[in-house]
């Protein structure tokens, strides 16, 4: 019998790896129905969806290794992180999912979260003050208007799998629909400054880095505190709060 490996395990979620075989346990049974349909409807490599018996999906592993995660350098070569960035603009191209995403969360719904994270980063004293301001100043790019693509809402480099210079697959679908391509841009290559200018050369057009920069501020300050709560550190090295002070 294969040993039971845990990928991540949390009070929302919980993910059980056995032999090639993933099982992933959810207590939002939306999401997994997001998963399900998103996997089914992108041009792109994505798991096998091997059974479904609620709360429990089944789907397989994929071919290669992940592109990198984050807080750690990435081993994957240029070559991979471009096929990447070509990868997501095959999802960002293909019709419009009938749901809303993560990534299109409005500018008003963005503000309101935003205001609140900071006031809370700021009320417990987790982060110093200065850098929180700059970043809100940084993310404040982000709030423009945009027109909706097929975003993969969770793209972060963990999430990408590659064997050589090639894209096996692209896991954990739950948070896919309509939204912002370049909150999956900047999602991507989060932590991973240094390789963006490859995922845009794969992305193969024009986008603003300066919105993408912005995104990476933006999500970091509305993620420190469920970090936080889901036993999680933003502080280990290269992660969340190290990209906020790389804003400084």
């Amino acid at each position: 019998m294969d040993e039971v490996e845990v990928v991540v395990a949390h009070s929302e979620r919980a993910t059980l790896r056995v032999g090639d075989v993933f099982l992933k346990v959810d207590a939002d049974q939306a999401r997994i129905d997001t998963e399900v349909e998103a996997m089914a409807l992108v041009p792109v490599p994505t798991p096998e969806v091997l059974w479904r018996k609620p709360p429990v999906l089944a789907i397989s592993a994929v071919r290669g290794t992940a592109l990198g995660r984050l807080g750690e350098p990435s081993t994957a070569s240029p070559a991979a992180w471009a096929a990447a960035g070509a990868t997501v603009r095959r999802v960002h191209d293909a019709p419009l999912p009938p749901w809303p995403g993560r990534a299109g969360r409005g500018v008003e719904e963005l503000a309101a979260n935003l205001d609140g994270e900071c006031e809370w980063l700021a009320a417990n004293g987790v982060l110093p003050a200065e850098l929180v301001t700059r970043n809100r100043q940084v993310a404040q790019a982000a709030f423009r208007p945009w027109a909706p693509v097929f975003t993969h809402g969770d793209l972060q480099i963990a999430h990408v799998f590659v064997d050589g210079d090639e894209v096996t697959g692209i896991i954990d679908w739950s948070e896919a629909g309509q939204g912002d391509a370049l909150y999956d841009l900047a999602t991507l290559t989060l932590g991973h400054e240094e390789h963006l200018g490859d995922v845009v050369a794969g992305y193969g057009t024009d986008v603003d880095l300066d919105v993408i920069r912005a995104w990476w501020s933006l999500r970091s300050l509305l993620g420190v505190r469920w970090l936080i709560e889901h036993g999680f550190d933003p502080s280990a090295p290269g992660c969340e709060v190290d990209v906020l002070k790389s804003r400084m």
